[in-house]
């Protein structure tokens, strides 16, 4: 059993808000690996020495090479109005990414529309008129410098498949280690530079704004970037 009570960044009654580890899943998949879903799961029953089944509700999900803050709900009133905010776009999600090309511009939105290839497990840039087009919308700004690398800050306004990862390569910027989208070489470990840094909303119960910040992995450009952010 993992060790998530170290991966806790928030916990009461009605959620739970992990940083997740880049080679971890958040729900269930064909690969048949634990996820956190169940990892959450288990994590209560021993806590709270719970009887029978525990409710976990996967508020939304992060790719398995991507680190950062994920909720999840402890009831289904919590998730039910957090699925609320999540369509509604109420919920913040501020990404931090780390490119080797700088981007165009110091600051931009970046408005695309996206498809899926189910077989591919990608997604491309594609018109409007295609019928399976979805509307992307991301705010960036260029956030930090190292001699080699460039650190972005992304609000990510719409939750598409792989959205971060596309609309940034296709700015000339992929993701440090995503081989997928176009960046020359894989990290040591299973992961791509992108961190879900920070998560604004409100609280499914008490009605409060309320903000997580996720500690960025224990990697060298990653700690200098963060001892480093203006």
């Amino acid at each position: 059993m993992e060790d998530i009570q170290s991966q806790v960044l928030y916990e009461d009654n009605h959620i739970i808000v992990l940083n997740k580890r880049c080679s971890q899943i958040v729900q269930g998949d064909k690969t048949g690996d634990i996820c956190l879903a169940d990892l959450v799961k288990q994590y209560l029953k021993e806590k709270y020495q719970k009887q029978g089944n525990v409710y976990c509700g996967v508020v939304h999900r992060l790719d398995r090479p991507v680190s950062g803050a994920v909720i999840f709900a402890k009831t289904d009133k919590a998730l039910s109005r957090l699925n609320r905010q999540i369509k509604e776009r109420q919920i913040e999600k501020i990404y931090w990414a780390i490119t080797r090309n700088a981007p165009p511009k110091q600051n931009d939105t970046l408005t695309n529309y996206l498809y899926r290839n189910e077989q591919q497990n990608k997604s491309y840039i594609t018109t409007e008129d295609n019928p399976k087009a979805q509307y992307a919308e991301l705010d960036y700004h260029l956030l930090a410098k190292s001699e080699f690398y460039n650190l972005l800050e992304i609000n990510l306004k719409t939750g598409r498949h792989h959205q971060i990862r596309t609309q940034l390569a296709a700015i000339g910027c992929p993701i440090k280690g995503d081989l997928k989208y176009g960046f020359g070489r894989s990290n040591r470990i299973s992961s791509i530079s992108l961190h879900a840094r920070r998560i604004t909303l409100e609280h499914p119960v008490r009605k409060e704004p309320l903000t997580i910040i996720a500690p960025v992995p224990d990697e060298p450009l990653w700690s200098y970037f963060e001892h480093n952010v203006q």
